[in-house]
């Protein structure tokens, strides 16, 4: 079933110990879209200027992603730059340009009307909740966040979180969000916000699962591992790229069983585990469906006992 992504659309400057790359195509969006099209349509709401021209627009062509939501505004798209000579972990942003990402109105095409899935990029939860509003129909909605919003629009994005079903966001956002350090805790506490599934993502430690609770009130708990990669390229965009295999993998099932939830928790990581090889979305445009595949069972190996 298409999912319709909402998000940014950018270029990236991006300089890491393997290198540097100048104006690549980036944005949250764009991961996602890219990672999640190796498992069913996916459909963009998203602005750009007039530097995204052909080039830019083929990649989407090639690859199952509906760009008729992609508004074509007089400007520059949204720009980032960022380092990550000091932590592989962490960048260090070095220039944000909003251009016309700063007057983003998303507009959804009346042919994206019939979405099943939802997904609501790092955007401003005003706008995500607007979005969310505008596609009653939709069965399932995921979305993410980040410091910025949690800290400083903190009522506007806990009324977002109560129209989703799926949260996805880093281990510091969600003791950030619920307010505790204990991560079980933290976790407890956003899950009663509104999302009813958690996915909380460690970086190179893997993700864990937070969903539907015991009768004694505790949640249940899974957690998937990250690819051991001999070299990082940039991690910029890998988790984005987590949520589009995640979510990609949910829409192409039958069924939204548990396991089906665990199984895209290892497409996950598989998926967030590529863009990190190549810088931007390079590797992300030239993967396989069986590169793919082998790296799952390989990450299912490594969660194996016996």
């Amino acid at each position: 079933m298409p999912i319709t992504v909402v998000g940014s659309v950018a270029f990236d400057s991006i300089e890491t110990p393997a290198g540097k790359r100048e104006r690549c195509l980036g944005g949250a969006a764009t991961y996602f879209s890219l990672a999640a099209s190796y498992f069913t349509d996916v459909r963009v709401i998203a602005v750009v200027g007039e530097d995204f021209g052909p080039a830019e627009e083929a990649v989407f062509a090639s690859h199952r992603i509906d760009t008729r939501g992609i508004e074509h505004a007089a400007g520059k798209s949204f720009f980032w730059a960022g380092s990550y000579m000091e932590n592989l972990n962490e960048a260090r942003t070095r220039q944000t340009d909003l251009n016309v990402f700063a007057t983003f109105e998303p507009k959804i095409p009346e042919a994206y009307r019939d979405s099943d899935f939802l997904f609501l990029a790092n955007i401003d939860p005003v706008l995500q909740r607007r979005v969310r509003e505008s596609m009653p129909g939709v069965k399932l909605v995921a979305g993410d966040t980040m410091n910025y919003w949690i800290n400083d629009h903190r009522a506007a994005l806990l009324e977002m979180l109560k129209g989703i079903d799926i949260l996805l966001i880093n281990d510091t956002e969600t003791r950030v969000l619920g307010g505790n350090r204990n991560l079980v805790q933290a976790a407890r506490s956003v899950r009663g916000m509104g999302p009813r599934i958690l996915v909380v993502k460690h970086g190179e430690y893997g993700a864990s699962l937070f969903h539907d609770s015991t009768p004694k009130g505790r949640g249940t708990e899974f957690r998937a591992p990250a690819m051991l990669l001999e070299e990082v390229i940039d991690p910029t965009g890998a988790g984005d790229s987590f949520a589009g295999g995640f979510f990609g993998y949910l829409a192409a099932q039958p069924q939204l069983t548990p396991s089906a939830f665990r199984r895209a928790m290892f497409y996950g990581s598989a998926m967030g585990s590529f863009a990190c090889e190549r810088f931007g979305t390079e590797r992300l445009q030239q993967l396989a469906r069986p590169e793919i595949e082998d790296r799952y069972n390989h990450l299912r190996e490594l969660a194996q006992i016996d």
